[in-house]
């Protein structure tokens, strides 16, 4: 059976946040943090949340926060499973392409990001990543099973497309939303190997 496994991205594969790392080097943290918990709670739908980040964000050179991200690390148990099953792992992130191909490069696998582009100085969002519908595209390439990983409620979507999904808490504790989908709840990376061994 060809299993696909996706796993979302800021704070699932990083060992830290995307947004408030850089919101520190921006001087933004407090509206970053405030936006970044009202997500993860699922009390603002991930595509407004999208929409206020960049307008936030949008002052900032890409290839600044570009190199932010890069210096964020992954979580190194998670980044070998995925090397070791390249053709068969898939990052899912609502996050935006100009920020993250470039930290997302030495995974070496395929992805599904919101897109956007830069003009004049000012993003303009072209989409915001619907979960459910990249697991859809994955299940219409062939993949008769798909497990799905991640923390936050804008995972939900893509926990109920999924046959199995694990609500990861590596960072901080998932939010309640994505705990009640899943099927399994894992706080570290070294166990959540083992279980994707597994099953």
């Amino acid at each position: 059976m060809s299993t696909a496994y996706c796993f979302d991205y800021d704070g699932t594969l990083t060992t830290t946040e995307l947004l408030p790392s850089i919101a520190a080097e921006l001087g933004l943290s407090g509206e970053i943090a405030l936006l970044t918990k009202l997500t993860m709670d699922g009390l603002i739908p991930f595509e407004d949340s999208m929409r206020l980040r960049v307008a936030l964000l949008s002052q900032v050179e890409t290839s600044k926060v570009e190199d932010i991200v890069q210096e964020i690390p992954v979580d190194e148990r998670i980044a070998s499973f995925i090397g070791s099953n390249p053709d068969n792992c898939f990052v899912i992130s609502g996050n935006l392409d100009i920020w993250l191909r470039k930290a997302l490069a030495p995974l070496n696998c395929e992805y599904f990001l919101s897109t956007a582009y830069r003009s004049n100085g000012k993003i303009t969002l072209t989409s915001v990543l619907n979960k459910a519908a990249a697991v859809t595209v994955l299940r219409k390439q062939g993949f008769e099973r798909i497990i799905a990983i991640g923390d936050g409620a804008n995972d939900v979507p893509m926990f109920e497309r999924a046959d199995i999904s694990i609500a990861y808490g590596g960072v901080h504790s998932p939010a309640a939303a994505a705990i009640a989908a899943s099927d399994f709840v894992v706080h570290d990376g070294g166990t959540l190997c083992s279980l994707l061994r597994t099953l």
